[in-house]
């Protein structure tokens, strides 16, 4: 038996026509999706740790590479399923606009959350680590907290560009792209997700951070996501939201 929840309909942020399923379902596919991404920071962390001990520039450089291709397969995985949020600030920001339900936002984030931080823990498995490992990593200054301001900004532009301007097919490549570019041009090697960062706390790796610098990283990745709210109303703006 199926109710009208698990029936098809459109899906804005992924264009016309796209799967729209049940709340569990699409709860699962955030989940998983998150899993899957914060699995590709940490496990491709790990592995440029192995693969270029001498060379911290090749190591972030390989870790980039490997979560922006990540992220065009997971997109293209769950965009039609979810919309492919994986991150809290961009479920927020679509609550803020109306393209989401105050229900589905309830139910994203801590799917996102706890999907993120049980992908932490396969990674750190994967590598033979211990399943749950604090991160010792310390990541706390005025640049950093800048850095995800402008990673979070960036990140929102990217897809509500896109999306607004009837490009949505090429967000999974522009988002990899921006993240993948942010690696190298923010001190913080964008985070830019509240859940991906709370994950990454659970791991003592190269792509960990230390408890204590999560808040304020969160906070700014908050900060930055007002910032792009106002930025994608002055640039893209639709009727209903005035001028």
């Amino acid at each position: 038996m199926t109710t009208p929840d698990d029936e098809l309909a459109v899906a804005p942020e992924t264009g016309t026509g796209a799967l729209r399923l049940g709340i569990t379902r699409r709860m699962v596919a955030e989940a998983v999706g998150t899993g899957f991404l914060v699995m590709a920071v940490i496990g491709s962390g790990i592995m440029a740790q192995d693969l270029s001990p001498d060379d911290v520039g090749l190591q972030l450089l390989e870790n980039a590479l490997a979560t922006a291709g990540a992220l065009v397969g997971l997109i293209l995985m769950f965009g039609a399923v979810s919309g492919a949020h994986f991150n809290p600030v961009v479920t927020l920001t679509d609550r803020w606009f109306g393209t989401t339900t105050t229900r589905d936002a309830a139910c994203y984030i801590p799917a996102q959350v706890v999907g993120g931080c049980l992908g932490a823990i396969v990674a750190n498995l994967m590598f033979e680590l211990p399943a749950i490992e604090l991160s010792t990593k310390e990541r706390s200054s005025g640049g950093l907290w800048l850095s995800e301001v402008v990673a979070t900004v960036g990140l929102l532009l990217v897809i509500h560009g896109c999306v607004r301007t009837g490009r949505a097919r090429v967000v999974p490549f522009a988002v990899a792209a921006w993240i993948g570019g942010a690696y190298f041009f923010t001190s913080s090697t964008s985070f830019a997700n509240p859940a991906v960062t709370i994950a990454r706390m659970l791991s003592d790796t190269f792509a960990g951070i230390d408890p204590a610098s999560v808040p304020m990283f969160i906070g700014m990745q908050l900060v930055g996501m007002v910032i792009a709210v106002g930025a994608i109303r002055l640039f893209y703006p639709r009727s209903e939201e005035g001028p």
